[in-house]
């Protein structure tokens, strides 16, 4: 028997439990969820390792295929933006400064895709077990988190061999832009898994949009030049308000130590504070969603 198989043996003797989602009952459920989800943790590690042994069955390599991907990308980004269009020559430390970015960006971005085609993906367990449907969104999300925390220790290392150590007192807006982005991907990812099912072109467009919102964070450029082409206007405003953004602002400024002089937004502390609370009531509003349609998925399937 497989590894895989396995683990979908060993999901199903641990959910032997029979669970039913009623009308009834969803307004409970809503309120239990976390409860609920802790009480069977065990079956989430069982998904999120599944997931990661799928995503590297039958490689030579294993694991190190995770970093193939970001440092591909880096090494375009750095070579391509700053050294031929010469962006490292304005931006201190710019090697540090796409990783830091980089960093963050791919995980909201593979977290959010895999997310949404989570259910689809499961199909024969959502169709032939009971168990709450929040588990493969999230498990799905949690074995990109794992691969995300690799690279961010090789980033940890880069930033003190490479690079200038950041400030002590910076640290809070790194904490506060990783809670801003964990937030804000667990509420798209479980929205987009629950409308996937229903609308299987979803996951492909996400795909499209991740492209194209890529740009619309201070990754591969700074925040400062974005400040000096709005110059503090509506736009400028209206461009702070994508959480990703905000999230990935708050990454640099906690740990690109060469851009401490650098410009960044007005009160970036309370906006990273106000953004992590409108995440947490989009991961509310989410959820609703997903409840509401869940009923319906092993149907659609």
């Amino acid at each position: 028997m497989s590894d895989i198989s396995a683990s979908d043996a060993r999901i199903r003797a641990v959910e032997a439990a029979s669970w039913v989602v009623s009308g009834k009952t969803r307004k409970n459920r809503a309120r239990s969820t976390a409860v609920d989800l802790w009480k069977r943790r065990e079956l989430v590690l069982l998904l999120t390792r599944r997931e990661v042994r799928a995503r590297f069955k039958d490689s030579s390599l294993g694991l190190l295929w995770s970093f193939a991907r970001p440092l591909a990308q880096f090494a375009v980004y750095f070579f391509a933006l700053g050294k031929i269009l010469g962006l490292a020559r304005s931006i201190p430390d710019f090697a540090i400064f796409v990783f830091v970015g980089l960093t963050g960006w791919l995980f909201f971005s593979e977290a959010v895709q895999k997310a949404t085609s989570s259910i689809v993906t499961n199909a024969s367990l959502v169709k032939k077990v009971q168990l709450p449907r929040e588990v493969f969104p999230i498990s799905a999300m949690g074995s990109v988190a794992f691969m995300s925390l690799v690279q961010f220790g090789v980033l940890i290392v880069a930033v003190l061999a490479l690079g200038t150590p950041p400030a002590l007192s910076a640290l809070p807006y790194a904490v506060g832009g990783i809670a801003v982005l964990i937030v804000v991907t667990l509420a798209v990812g479980i929205y987009l898994a629950a409308i996937n099912v229903h609308f299987r072109d979803v996951e492909h467009l996400v795909e499209v949009a991740m492209v194209v919102l890529f740009w619309g964070s201070p990754i591969v450029y700074s925040f400062e030049y974005v400040h000096k082409f709005l110059a503090g206007n509506w736009l400028e405003q209206l461009y702070l308000l994508n959480p990703v953004t905000i999230a990935v602002i708050g990454l640099q400024r906690g740990l690109w130590g060469a851009g401490a002089d650098e410009v960044w937004p007005n009160y970036l502390g309370v906006r990273l504070l106000v953004m992590f609370l409108v995440a947490l009531v989009a991961l509310v509003g989410a959820h609703h969603v997903f409840i509401r349609r869940e009923g319906d998925f092993a149907q659609e399937m």
